[in-house]
Order: C-alpha cells, then sequence, then structure tokens
C-alpha cells in the first residue's frame, strides 16, 4: 500500500506530464480552467516552497484547510503534503492556516501562526481586498521556487488517507485510466475528488456550483468515462 502522497502525486504525472490531469468549472461564473500534471506539479511545488522556506514548516507541523474543492484546493493539499505536514480541517491550533475569502470569520476562530486567504477566482486573480490578519496566498506563492524535493517519509497521516483514498476508490468504481465527471457539491471530501483519482492514475474534470442540465454534455465535450455526481 502507497504511504507517501508526494511520491503518489509524482508517479500519477510521470508518463505524461503534459496530460490534462485536473480541470475546474465553476457553472457560477463560467470559468474553465484546465491544468496539465506539470502545471498542477509547479503550484505544488511553489507551495511547499512557502511553506518549507518562508514558514520554516518542518514534517509533522498542523496545517488548517478550509477550502472547498478547487484546483488551488489541490495545489495547497498537495503542498503542504509535499512538505510532510499534517493536514486538519477541524478547529484546533495550527502553525499555517488557508481559508477561502468567504469563510474568513470561520477561519479567524483557528489559533494560527500564519494565515493566508483564497479568493478562488477566475484565472487566479489576486483577493481585491485582503481580510486584515491574512495574506493573499495568490500573491504569495507566486514568488516562490518552481522545484521542491518532498519530505522522503511522507507526512505521518499519508498512509492512513491513502488506505481511505484506496477503499473509496473501489467504492466509487474508479479505474486505471478512467476520466472522472466529478460533482463538486456531492463529493466534498479530497479523498474522492483528489487523492481517489491519484492513487488510480485517472483525471478528473471537477464541477462547483454545477449545473446539472449541462452535465451530460460536459461529459461528453471532456470524454469523461465515469461520472461522480
Amino acid at each position: 500500500m502507497a504511504d507517501n502522497i508526494a511520491r503518489v502525486f509524482a508517479a500519477a504525472i510521470a508518463a505524461d506530464p503534459a496530460r490534462p490531469l485536473l480541470t475546474w468549472y465553476d457553472d457560477a461564473t463560467g470559468e474553465r480552467t484546465e491544468l496539465s500534471g506539470a502545471t498542477l506539479a509547479n503550484w505544488v511545488a511553489k507551495t511547499a516552497n512557502l511553506l518549507v522556506d518562508e514558514l520554516a514548516l518542518s514534517p509533522g507541523d498542523p496545517a488548517g484547510v478550509l477550502l472547498p474543492p478547487h484546483w488551488q484546493t489541490a495545489a495547497v493539499l498537495l503542498g503542504c503534503w509535499s512538505a510532510g505536514l499534517t493536514v486538519r480541517d477541524e478547529p484546533g491550533a495550527v502553525d499555517v492556516l488557508f481559508v477561502a475569502a468567504d469563510r474568513v470569520a470561520e477561519g479567524d476562530a483557528w489559533p494560527a501562526g500564519d494565515r493566508y486567504a483564497l479568493a478562488l477566482a477566475p484565472f487566479a486573480a489576486p483577493l481585491r481586498e485582503v481580510p486584515a490578519g491574512y495574506a493573499d496566498y495568490v500573491v504569495e506563492v507566486r514568488t516562490q521556487g518552481d522545484h521542491f524535493t518532498p519530505s522522503t517519509p511522507g507526512g505521518p497521516a499519508d498512509a492512513d488517507l491513502l488506505a481511505e483514498a484506496d477503499a473509496r476508490a473501489t467504492a466509487l468504481g474508479i479505474s486505471p485510466g478512467d476520466r472522472l465527471l466529478v460533482d463538486a457539491a456531492v463529493h466534498p471530501d479530497p479523498r474522492d475528488w483528489l487523492l481517489a483519482p491519484l492513487l488510480r492514475g485517472a483525471t478528473v474534470v471537477l464541477t462547483g456550483n454545477a449545473d446539472r442540465s449541462r452535465l451530460a454534455s460536459r461529459a461528453d465535450t471532456e470524454r469523461t468515462t465515469h461520472t461522480l455526481t
């Protein structure tokens, strides 16, 4: 059983880094963002460098992530796991906190060392107004290095997360080489929309604020093989 999320991610993109790995739709804004494995890996490396080089965090340190399914959420989560951090989604003291702009009030209840807010806007646009006590993730991460060498043993929770994701992949019927159409509201857990597909070598078309009347045509356009809605 895999026990290192960074290695699972690397293996998922190794054969064809240019292949579209994660395609994001937001039916509320009309956004479509397609990331190849190489492009997502660049965002992941920048995030990990922010955590390790800028914040001096170490494997096992806790990170809080209050973000919905989104391509930037994938970058944040994989960056945290590449740095060996322990990701939490329930309130508690953390060394770094990543929060969607519309959840800042919720994030304020978390004791945190450093705080980053995300607009989750089309084209990775920065926040129009940065909340007090927060930095803008998109602005800060862009200045970081493009390459990162992950912690060799992986994070302390990696093995458990991957075992759970493997079980979810089996339960959801995800097969190697699948291209998945995923309704983010129905499958918000990253074990479903991120880790399980990576383990199976599947690619993902992730849809937020899904207009269900568009999903059938989207499945045809994106040539998906399996639908999680």
